[in-house]
């Protein structure tokens, strides 16, 4: 079986985030890594792969230069090759779902393609529902579990209230990984040096016939989130300190 992985990088959740022009970040001195959800998706395809002889696991992943450090950290972990979507300009969730599908369904034999159920920088939740849209094939998102039985894959995916739902899907198939999946492994000094001898595939972004002018959504404007106000200690008794919490709140805050 041939497996896909589609990866993104973002981020590390703990870089300071700044606004350079209105319209994107500032990214020096921003450490990138991959979408951790999308580590779980890593994870899982690998796992697929030792349970079936001769497949593989090809990692795909979009955006600038840059982005194949993501892709070396999947090959390190166990990812047999790799595929870069050259792309400087900003997509929108479909556009980059159809530069992936692009790229995945020139191979006639895909089999399941696992994804992160959304990327942590822009929480769009959004690429792969299309990316399946666009392969015409199902998909199953938030998920928990996964099982292979040789010939269909079931998966469990996490609905309200903390409910769990069971679907069985054909081959092939989109499965967007969720945090409880499984625990990704570390990549091992011997993959890491493997990795950088890989050679990784490019692909130009118009070669799959997608464009920055599709975008069906724009950005406007990007603007850092207000600094909240400090809190307030109200000093005094129980009894006179709810009283006068109660005032603040009908009189400032404008709540009551």
């Amino acid at each position: 079986m041939n497996i896909y992985v589609c990866i993104k990088q973002v981020p590390d959740t703990e870089a300071s985030i700044m606004v350079k022009d209105g319209r994107s970040i500032n990214e020096a001195n921003v450490k990138w890594i991959v979408s951790p959800y999308d580590e779980y998706a890593i994870e899982e395809a690998l796992k697929l792969k030792e349970k079936i002889p001769g497949s593989s696991v090809t990692a795909v992943g979009l955006g600038p230069e840059r982005v194949q450090n993501a892709l070396r950290t999947a090959l390190a972990m166990g990812a047999d090759s790799a595929v870069h979507v050259a792309c400087e300009a900003v997509l929108d969730p479909a556009g980059t779902a159809r530069a992936l599908a692009s790229v995945i369904s020139a191979d006639k034999d895909f089999g399941v393609i696992f994804t992160g159920r959304q990327a942590i920088d822009d929480d769009a939740y959004q690429v792969h529902l299309i990316l399946a849209e666009e392969l015409a094939v199902p998909a199953a998102t938030n998920v928990l579990a996964f099982h292979w039985d040789g010939q269909k894959v079931g998966i469990e995916r996490e609905i309200d209230e903390g409910a769990r739902e069971v679907i069985e899907m054909s081959i092939p198939c989109v499965v967007a990984a969720a945090k409880g999946l499984n625990t990704p492994r570390y990549a091992s000094m011997m993959g890491i040096m493997k990795a950088k001898k890989i050679a990784i595939r490019k692909v130009a972004l118009p070669e799959t016939g997608v464009d920055e002018a599709q975008n069906r959504v724009r950005l406007l404007t990007l603007s850092s989130p207000a600094e909240k106000p400090q809190g307030r200690i109200i000093p005094g008794e129980p009894e006179a300190a709810v009283r006068e919490l109660v005032r603040l709140l009908r009189d400032e805050a404008k709540v009551l």
